[in-house]
């Protein structure tokens, strides 16, 4: 395989390898890769559970006094230089945790046990990491991702460059988050590393409900060779009644349909409850997994697997409650019938046992079933979108900003006047870098395409209008220079 290099001219590799990374996706794709090596036994146990950790941190205009020409620098180098501000303070531990794991997996695995975690880093803060000079972390997280002693205890999940949300940022962008992301850690870990890709894990946990959307979203998840993702329970339905999953630990089938008629699937895994932090770090889909026994599926009996994600490195509970609570839990449950497992090997037992995609139970995103009761796909997108108005007016909870960790934000209402920046650079990318084709290994084609990633990353549109907006408008300011002076 060939070996990408990680920077160029400064700027993270995220583009120009794209051939390259789908075909290592799509070799892998009907695979197995984790069984073989797993050393736990499926056979004999009756549940299991799968953590997984999210890790971000934004970039942001703040390497200088003026934002206009400050530089574009990691929010956690924000943070360790000036410490005496807020909750800067955690710096430090921040940087600890992008990097404990680590230290974590080794330790355990020299102690006989059978550690598994998921680990999902957006693109900025892997690139941030680099740029301030935060090699260890990279390195610690190289070990047990590429040497084949650790690497069956981590599995990362792919997920969008700029941890931008899905229904809220342009099918076409979205598309290029995703296969920036697998350009920028294959540039990392390398070609093989990702080859062993195969879950999704959205930012925000925002699943699109416009069917044109949602259908994009799965399309490009597909074709960019992934083979799950992970959704949370309440941005989900049944198609036959619009209730939620009947059984929430088992893999389902997510299958998304436009209004053109067009129709795109994959494997769901679902994570419970919301967004709290506390679950992963007091470990509690391990305490929730030891109540279950196995769950019929056809006529099979399967383990059934507890599933969910959180920060790994936000509030005290992750930063102090989760080490030792993390070790104890893989100490105890290794080797026993309800172990901590991870998803691709798990799917990857069920498949051996002749279960296939289809045997699972079906869902669609939320609040589809009441357009499907009065339109038929095929129908077009002008004859959906006057559906969708007349269920507006009939149902003011209704809605099509899709579902994610908790139904009470909105990535839309109150932020005008930074989508509209970001609406426009969109626009003007669209059409005078990807419309002409401009390659994907230029510069020029780059250094457009990481400020249009940047500046759609969710936290200019989580902290409230102020100082966060204006640094999403500002980069959308730099990347409209950009287009007009190198296109």
């Amino acid at each position: 395989m060939i070996e990408l290099t990680e920077t160029i001219n400064t700027l993270p590799n995220i583009s120009g390898a794209e051939e390259e990374c789908i075909k290592v996706m799509q070799n892998n794709e009907n695979k197995t890769i984790y069984l073989h090596e797993s050393g736990i036994d499926f056979g004999r146990i009756r549940s299991a559970c799968a953590i997984a950790l999210h890790m971000h941190q934004p970039l942001i205009p703040a390497g200088g006094s003026d934002l206009h020409t400050a530089e574009i620098i990691s929010n956690l180098k924000y943070m360790m230089d000036n410490q005496h501000i807020g909750d800067n303070h955690n710096a430090p531990v921040f940087l600890w945790c992008y990097r404990r794991m680590g230290e974590f997996i080794p330790q355990l695995m020299g102690e006989g046990k059978q550690p598994r975690v998921m680990l999902e880093y957006s693109g900025t803060l892997l690139h941030g990491l680099r740029r301030m000079g935060a090699h260890d972390v990279i390195d610690h997280l190289k070990t047990i991702t590429c040497d084949p002693h650790y690497r069956r205890a981590v599995e990362w999940l792919g997920a969008p460059w700029g941890h931008a949300v899905a229904p809220s940022t342009p099918v076409q962008d979205y598309r290029l988050h995703v296969q920036s992301w697998q350009n920028h850690f294959a540039a990392i870990f390398g070609l093989e590393a990702l080859s062993r890709v195969r879950g999704f894990s959205p930012s925000e946990m925002a699943l699109p409900n416009h069917p044109d959307v949602a259908y994009e979203f799965v399309k490009t998840l597909k074709d960019c060779g992934f083979q799950w993702v992970l959704v949370q329970e309440h941005s989900v339905e049944r198609p036959e009644n619009g209730s939620g999953p009947e059984y929430k630990h088992i893999p389902h089938r997510l299958i998304c349909r436009s209004s053109n008629g067009e129709s795109a699937s994959i494997i769901a895994i679902i994570k419970t409850q919301g967004s709290d932090t506390k679950l992963i770090g007091q470990m509690q889909p391990y305490y929730e997994a030891l109540g279950l026994s196995r769950h019929s599926l056809g006529s099979r009996r399967i383990p059934p697997l507890v599933t969910q994600i959180s920060d790994g490195e936000n509030g005290g509970v992750m930063m102090n409650e989760f080490p030792p609570k993390y070790m104890e839990v893989i100490r105890q449950s290794s080797g026993t019938d309800v172990p901590v497992v991870n998803v691709s090997e798990y799917l990857e037992y069920l498949f051996s046992l002749g279960i296939r995609e289809d045997d699972f139970p079906v869902l669609q995103p939320i609040m589809q079933k009441p357009i499907w009761d009065r339109f038929k796909p095929g129908g077009g997108r002008e004859k959906m979108d006057r559906v969708i108005e007349e269920i507006k007016k009939e149902d003011h909870r209704f809605h099509m900003e899709g579902g994610s960790w908790t139904n009470n934000l909105s990535w839309v209402r109150g932020y005008e006047n930074l989508l509209g920046p970001m609406e426009k650079v969109s626009s003007l990318f669209n059409e005078k870098v990807l419309k002409k084709r401009i390659s994907s290994k230029e510069h020029r084609y780059r250094n457009a395409l990481f400020h249009l990633l940047t500046s759609q990353t969710s936290c200019y549109r989580y902290w409230g209008q102020g100082l966060w907006t204006d640094y999403g408008r500002e980069i959308c300011r730099r990347l409209e220079e950009i287009i007009k002076h190198d296109f």
